[in-house]
């Protein structure tokens, strides 16, 4: 049961900064990025490749993601930034579906379907396998610590109050002389580099890791993690993780009670009850578990009482 717990912590870290790092881009600054996995699958198999391929140690690996996740998130904004919201979401999409395509046939690279196994992991070596576990787990919690202080920190900020102005219209920050694209483009990549980051921790947390491993249901996961927590809201963002995490692992044994389903109709069931929660939250409490402590200039005005006479 401890390893068992072990393994939910370690994937809600993962999921948690994964969400932090989509907060920063939708949440403070507007930006619609379906692409998730992209970058996350990107930043796994660029970190694989680094270690096992050319020997380089796991934090060469960690970097060597966390710059072809930058590069990756340039590319793709400077493509796509400019276009509106429906538009980049079909971009990033179109991107994320594009990596997993290469990653299933590029087998000189990536193994293909097979798996990249991986070797390296951020451990002392020697440890016995449940201090192994403990300590990946630290390292993942470590990191998820830093991404969320620094993701704190930004939106204290006179630059985070700018990206939220860009949020709700940026003709007004640009009106007073604010680089709009500049800031999108900021926001993009820092968040991008963070998710290919993630991408490393988790492909030294398998150990194999396969195309399948980046599909859609893990940015639906991660999406809704941003919208049950409250998106803005970065200490909301941990609460919606570990609800969307604990909720999704927690599915796995209703497996017993359902006798008359097969294991891929289970699997399909919890991803319904995944969904059936997050229609119910967005339609109840659509600012999320935690609202943004900003006001929003729509939700002030729906405050303000006309004066009578």
């Amino acid at each position: 049961m401890d390893s068992y717990l072990v393994a939910i912590l370690t994937v809600a870290g993962i999921y948690l900064i994964l969400a932090l790092a989509l907060n920063l881009q939708f949440g403070l600054t507007g930006l619609i990025n379906f692409g998730v996995v992209g970058f996350y699958g990107l930043g796994a198999y660029a970190s694989g490749i680094a270690t096992e391929t050319f020997h380089a140690p796991f934090l060469a690996g960690l970097l060597a993601a966390l710059i072809i996740g930058a590069i990756a998130g340039a590319l793709v904004a400077l493509l796509s930034l400019r276009l509106s919201g429906d538009f980049l979401a079909i971009v990033t999409l179109g991107f994320a579906e594009t990596i997993r395509l290469v990653f299933n046939n590029e087998d000189w690279l990536t193994h293909g379907p097979s798996g990249f196994i991986i070797v390296t992991r951020p451990v002392i070596a020697g440890l016995s396998r449940t201090a192994t576990s403990w300590m990946v787990l630290g390292v993942i919690l470590l990191a998820a610590l830093l991404v969320l202080l620094l993701m704190m920190r930004l939106a204290d900020t006179p630059y985070g109050r700018v990206l939220r102005a860009v949020r709700e219209d940026d003709l007004v920050p640009a009106t007073l002389g604010k680089n709009i694209f500049m800031y999108r483009l900021q926001a993009f990549v820092l968040g991008s580099a963070i998710m290919a980051g993630t991408g490393s921790l988790y492909a030294h947390y398998v150990q194999t890791i396969t195309p399948d491993n980046f599909t859609t249901p893990v940015a639906i996961l991660v999406w809704m993690s941003v919208i049950v927590g409250g998106a803005g809201n970065m200490k909301g963002t941990v609460l919606g993780a570990l609800a969307v995490v604990f909720i999704y692992e927690g599915t796995r044994f209703i497996g017993p009670w359902l006798t008359m389903l097969d294991a891929e109709q289970i699997s399909a069931l919890r991803f319904i009850i995944i969904g059936v929660a997050l229609i119910l939250m967005i339609r109840f409490r659509p600012e999320g578990l935690l609202p943004e402590a900003y006001q929003r200039p729509a939700e002030a005005a729906s405050r303000i009482t006309p004066s009578k006479g």
